[in-house]
């Protein structure tokens, strides 16, 4: 009996200990009231375990070590940036753009340390097998460096004509770099075209690594999500497509073929893309982002076309909330139109507030998301928020040609937004993401004529209909809105 009221006491007070600990950790972190209320309830009713969950997905911890490469890594792209890269190019005319444009630069500036760079020429492009194809014979004009930064690669079709296309730069003496997300690629990483890369050459690294072990040093659940591809210092590609055929990827998973935007760009923009994607692999690697620049070719680019151009790096450690503001001031400006397009919409509720703001001033608000998507939590989760948005007047439109994948924002056909970032919670706050706010009213207009053919293919959600769903099918959206975090 004395032994079972030891263990008694014993548990009673590791129980304390770990409630008193973990408790005042969640409080120092300042999250939202509510979200700190329901840690604090979860480890109380589930001490043990809950103490677990909360330290795998509470908190978007890094690492001791990926903390300090980040924090040299933003030491230099402050001093290469303000010195050497792009200092000259962001002596920018505001007086050509609209009166909210300036203030937007300022923030993202402040927030994230880029400046937007004036004169680059962009080019947008929305057939898949035609980017492959233009990707595969930029990378063979390359001379010095190519770095390639994405999600997923998927072998297979026009994806097979860039890594050939690789293979061949890297026997002619290019120096070639491709970092891929350890769990997006995990597929290909196993197969054989990276020992291919490998023996030519080419330089391949996974990022992010995932483990068991991995989790108690870091968030294993953080993911690279850029795609980037630049070729020496002269070209740049990126956008919403990972480096697959969509003919051949997924297509067991029922939403028909993927459909993407990217852009090819010119100009001074393609340094601080180049210094991004050369971040990422001095992340991994450890090696001195200024010995992996020369071996690039990264250099200071001369302006060549009529776009400003701001580039916005974000992920844990690196920008904190900059990308979250940037896009509310970008939804706050709107004032005539605002048109979005995005494959999941699990928002943080400050871009719901906003997008109901927007729509609230007069500003017509039409979002376009995909029909069905690859994930049954993240479609459901998605559904939650339509009543709010469609009772604020928001027009919603359901695209059924395909599992649509862009990421775009188009304000007054002036000014938009582009890049790799999804309206969700994942990526604003868990993945390493790359956006382009490109202050151009040729580009602008180009992407809302991109936007304008998808909802041509897509079908509008009646409001009044949709208040009739039923109840059954109402639970199931909003039970999977309490994951929207993780989805």
């Amino acid at each position: 009996m004395e032994g079972l009221n030891y263990s008694v006491a014993l548990g009673t007070l590791v129980h304390m200990l770990l409630l008193t600990t973990v408790g005042i950790r969640v409080v120092m972190r300042r999250p939202a009231a509510g979200v700190a209320m329901a840690w604090l309830f979860l480890i109380v009713i589930l001490p043990f375990a809950g103490v677990v969950i909360y330290l795998l997905i509470g908190e978007r911890r890094i690492g001791a070590r990926r903390a300090h490469r980040i924090d040299a890594l933003l030491a230099t792209l402050g001093e290469r940036g303000g010195d050497t890269l792009w200092a000259e190019s962001a002596e920018v005319d505001w007086s050509r753009h609209p009166s909210f444009a300036a203030g937007l630069n300022r923030l993202g500036d402040k927030v994230a340390g880029s400046p937007t760079l004036r004169g680059n020429d962009i080019r947008l492009h929305s057939d898949t097998e035609t980017v492959l194809q233009a990707i595969a014979r930029d990378i063979d004009g390359a001379k010095t460096g190519v770095t390639m930064t994405f999600y997923i690669w998927n072998q297979g079709g026009c994806a097979d004509d860039v890594l050939e296309a690789l293979i061949r730069a890297a026997i002619r003496g290019v120096s070639c770099r491709v970092l891929v997300d350890a769990l997006g690629a995990r597929p290909w990483l196993r197969g054989a075209q990276p020992q291919r890369l490998r023996a030519a050459g080419v330089q391949v690294k996974a990022a992010l690594p995932v483990g068991l072990l991995r989790s108690f040093v870091g968030r294993t659940d953080l993911r690279l999500h850029r795609k980037i591809v630049v070729v020496d210092d002269s070209i740049a590609w990126t956008g919403s497509m990972n480096l697959v055929d969509p003919r051949l990827f997924k297509q067991g998973a029922g939403v028909g073929q993927w459909v993407d935007a990217m852009v090819r760009l010119r100009g001074p923009t393609v340094a601080p893309l180049g210094a991004m994607a050369l971040g990422d692999w001095m992340l991994e690697t450890g090696t001195p982002l200024d010995e992996l620049a020369r071996d690039a070719g990264l250099r200071r680019i001369a302006p060549m076309g009529t776009a400003d151009i701001q580039v916005v790096p974000s992920g844990p450690g690196e920008s904190g909330d900059a990308l979250l503001q940037m896009l509310l001031a970008l939804i706050n400006a709107a004032e005539e139109e605002l048109v979005l397009t995005t494959p999941y919409l699990v928002p943080d509720e400050s871009v719901i507030w906003a997008l109901r703001g927007a729509a609230g001033r007069g500003v017509n608000i039409k979002l376009i998301v995909p029909e069905r998507v690859d994930s049954l939590p993240t479609r459901h989760a998605s559904r939650s928020y339509f009543g709010d948005l469609l009772n604020a007047g928001v027009v919603i439109l359901l695209y059924t040609k395909g599992l649509l994948h862009t990421k775009s924002i188009v304000v007054d056909r002036k000014v938009a937004m582009f890049g790799t970032v999804n309206l969700d919670m994942r990526s604003l706050w868990l993945n390493y993401e790359n956006t382009l706010f490109v202050y151009d009213p040729a580009f602008a207009n180009e992407l809302r004529t991109l936007q304008e053919s998808y909802m041509v293919d897509s079908r509008k959600i009646d409001p009044a209909q949709w208040t009739r769903r039923s109840l059954t099918g109402r639970f199931f959206d909003d039970a999977f809105r309490l994951l929207s975090p993780l989805l």
